[in-house]
């Protein structure tokens, strides 16, 4: 029996099955370019290289530091809006503030693009925006994969995911081993939801709400879709400038989880934080999302960062001094608690 194709059946090739490499090209065209932008002296390679190599070069004792994440469902209100050129930043500063909270300065970073079918110029938007943010942050956008996948994804949707590594010196690695009762909790605002919470504020604000995207409300001074798609903030500059100083004992990222979850992370076991409710700026998009969904003061702290997107913690007695930076760098900082010992479950207690 012969194996040779019938010449009665018809000719299928990669884009009948609904993938297009020459659309796969024209992404690759722009991303390489937005990418090539962010490079340093320390990239090796170029965008198309199998690995991407990264010259470690300057350090005496370096601990790699690393993390990995998505821009969760904060993906769809860039879907209902068409805007895709803020959750690549948002990717990118999210991871790096997981690393920052311990010390690292960003190294490189790759993403994940993956999508049903693809189209050059969203993609060239989100890359985009992790360009943006990396070459804030003095990062390299070193390599990534960007996948065309058919019924994997509903039409105009797509999924990301990066991750980062950075580096410190072994003997400056930030773990929150010295904090002590008497040292004071620092915040640092947030400008929205910046990438927790999603899947309810979606819920709250479209189906509880009836709002739309391009709903203005007065209390947000924007449109919904204007407040959802703010981009979620980068605390490197106040984090490394607070550490170079020596005056920072720990920080923790508040994201999922809220204060609650996030803060006794970075505590020692004899310790808890006392945090006072109200000696900070809950933003009006946080007041109104309470208010939609009647929500309890326990869950509503353990979804949202209810203002405060960077907890550091300080010494007393260098307290004047952490203020004084971050006040320079244009940071305004709240005093909204401090810690105490204790060894109860509890490792966040709010009062007023």
């Amino acid at each position: 029996m012969k194996n040779n194709v019938s010449a009665a059946r018809p000719v299928l090739r990669y884009r009948d099955a609904g993938v297009s490499i020459d659309e796969a090209d024209r992404a690759v065209g722009y991303i390489r370019g937005l990418a090539k932008s962010t490079f340093s002296p320390a990239v090796l390679t170029g965008i198309g290289s199998f690995g991407g190599g990264f010259h470690l070069k300057g350090w005496k004792d370096p601990v790699l530091v690393s993390s990995i994440d998505g821009v969760g469902t904060k993906l769809k209100v860039a879907f209902l809006t068409g805007k895709h050129d803020t959750v690549g930043a948002d990717l990118v500063n999210h991871c790096v503030n997981d690393i920052a909270v311990q010390g690292a300065t960003p190294l490189f970073f790759l993403d994940y693009f993956g999508i049903g079918k693809l189209q050059a110029e969203v993609a060239r938007d989100v890359i985009a925006g992790m360009a943006r943010a990396c070459k804030e942050n003095k990062c390299a956008l070193i390599g990534g994969e960007t996948a065309e996948m058919p019924g994997m994804y509903a039409d105009g949707e797509y999924d990301l995911a990066g991750c980062i590594i950075g580096a410190v010196e072994k003997k400056k690695l930030i773990t929150g081993a010295s904090i002590q009762p008497g040292d004071v909790v620092l915040g640092l605002p947030s400008n929205g939801l910046h990438t927790n919470g999603y899947s309810l504020a979606r819920k709250l604000l479209f189906e509880v709400g009836g709002y739309s995207a391009d709903s203005y409300v007065d209390e947000l001074s924007c449109t919904v879709g204007e407040q959802l798609l703010k981009v979620h903030r980068s605390y490197l500059a106040p984090i490394h400038a607070l550490h170079k100083a020596g005056l920072l004992k720990a920080a923790a990222h508040i994201t999922g989880g809220g204060i609650t979850d996030n803060l006794p992370r970075v505590l020692p076991k004899n310790v808890r934080a006392q945090i006072r409710i109200g000696s900070w700026n809950e933003l009006p998009v946080f007041q109104l999302l309470k208010r939609l969904g009647n929500m309890p003061d326990d869950d509503y702290r353990r979804t949202f960062n209810c203002g405060i997107g960077m907890i550091l913690v300080v010494g007393k007695s260098k307290l004047k001094d952490a203020l004084r930076i971050l006040k320079r760098l244009k940071e305004s900082p709240c005093e909204i608690g401090v810690i105490a010992a204790g060894n109860s479950r509890k490792r966040v207690v709010y009062s007023r």
